[in-house]
């Protein structure tokens, strides 16, 4: 019988090792697996990549495990926040790296690597800093720049319902990078609000397969 339930967040997170590529969904709060972040710096994995939209703000979400000095490199579009931020000290001090990635090229070379796609030609950021030193190539008469697929470990999404063969549905904009995050890492954990019996979920509402989830939380 397949069950990708877990019964808590420490077996939810167990195994995530040290130097390890993490996918992190979110745009700003929605979507954020707050309580898988918070059980990964429990867990204790340290020098991660962590691939995001933002660096969330103050010590919550992405900022638990910048806080708690997890954190090797940041990989995301959007580092600075309103308020204060853990990033920004961090960074100033250099005991953080970071990758700035224009957005679209974020979510699309997250989606490469899940479709098993080597790279891809895009406009955005040539000439800029944020390309300097890749690969160019003229298309139609425009300077494009050679992006590569991002290589992970693993993905922590946030989805609204779930049942224990792991399809998702999600709610209203928390939808954002989990359904492309999912099908892109080998361990695939998603945090939910409610697990439903097989059946509940119909399969015209299923936005993320089970196929691409490896567990399944249910948070309290």
């Amino acid at each position: 019988m397949i069950n990708k339930t877990v019964p808590d967040a420490e077996g939810a997170v167990q195994g995530i090792r040290d130097g390890s590529t993490i996918l992190v969904s979110g745009f700003g709060d929605a979507g954020m697996p707050h309580a898988l972040l918070e059980a990964l710096v429990a867990q204790g994995a340290r020098e991660l990549t962590i691939i995001t939209n933002n660096a969330g703000a103050g010590a919550t979400g992405v900022g638990a495990l910048l806080a708690a000095g997890r954190v090797r490199k940041l990989v995301c579009s959007f580092p600075r926040a309103f308020g204060p931020s853990v990033f920004d000290a961090l960074y100033a001090e250099g005991k953080v790296e970071l990758e700035l990635v224009p957005q679209g090229t974020l979510s699309e070379r997250i989606r490469a690597a899940a479709a098993g796609i080597g790279g891809f030609y895009v406009k955005t950021g040539v000439g800029t800093q944020l390309t300097a030193g890749k690969e160019t190539r003229l298309i139609d008469g425009q300077v494009h720049v050679y992006e590569e697929p991002f290589k992970c470990d693993v993905a922590l999404i946030r989805a609204d319902r779930a049942d224990r063969w792991g399809n998702l549905t999600y709610r209203l904009s928390a939808r954002n990078f989990a359904p492309v995050m999912a099908p892109a890492a080998p361990l695939t954990i998603a945090q939910v609000r409610n697990v439903v019996e097989l059946g509940e979920i119909e399969p015209e509402q299923v936005v993320t397969p089970g196929i691409f989830v490896s567990r399944v939380w249910r948070q309290a």
